[in-house]
């Protein structure tokens, strides 16, 4: 039996993936959680297999959450299933320990097979993803950002301090400015401005909307 922990910040979709998933004989759906957060509060208690993994939720993104979750001792595999495939979700996803990445759109029995393999340890990849990650692979060489040096970029484009930005990620601001030091480096720049605008150019993050 597979045990599911699925995370979704929209109750009618995790209600959804609950019903289908349950038809499957070797599934079991032990638990369900609003955002990142809850999915790392749960995962110790409930010790699912496999976690269905939404990426943009309040509070705590898939992506964070994904990290943090991976880095347990005995941790499950985390899939993402997302309606997003922005070349910049795909790498923060996968750089933080994602078994696979998956679109919404995804039919049950490819979902179900996904999650069997995912289960066993195997990358699973949607077709649309792994092309895009093909592309990326063949096109000119862009910066290699960390997922953690990303979030401080993204909370820098939204105009916080490094000492907010410590707070927000539960880390020293002496950390906060070594990842902006080796995003600087790795982008070619030397300030806060010129970092931001280039992560973006290069398809890393997104700007904030005004």
């Amino acid at each position: 039996m597979i045990r599911l922990l699925v995370v979704d910040d929209h109750p009618v979709v995790r209600a959804g993936m609950v019903a289908v998933l349950g038809e499957e004989g070797d599934f079991e759906v032990v638990g369900e959680a609003s955002n990142g957060a809850e999915a790392l509060g749960l995962v110790p208690r409930l010790a699912p297999d496999v976690v269905l993994m939404d990426l943009r939720m309040p509070v705590m993104d898939g992506a964070e959450a994904t990290a943090r979750i991976v880095a347990q001792p005995g941790a499950p595999q985390v899939l993402v299933l997302t309606t997003y495939d922005t070349d910049a979700d795909i790498v923060r996803a996968v750089e933080a320990g994602a078994r696979g990445y998956l679109l919404k759109d995804t039919p049950t029995a490819l979902l179900a097979d996904a999650i069997r393999r995912a289960a066993r340890g195997e990358t699973v990849l949607a077709p649309p993803v792994a092309a895009r990650l093909a592309d990326r692979r063949r096109a000119p060489s862009r910066p290699e950002l960390t997922a953690r040096e990303l979030d401080v970029l993204r909370l820098v484009a939204q105009g916080h301090s490094n000492a907010d930005v410590g707070r927000e990620l539960f880390i020293g601001e002496a950390t906060v400015k070594t990842h902006l030091i080796r995003a600087f480096a790795k982008l070619g720049v030397t300030d806060r401005t010129a970092a931001v605008t280039a992560a973006y150019a290069a398809g890393l993050i997104e700007l904030p909307r005004g």
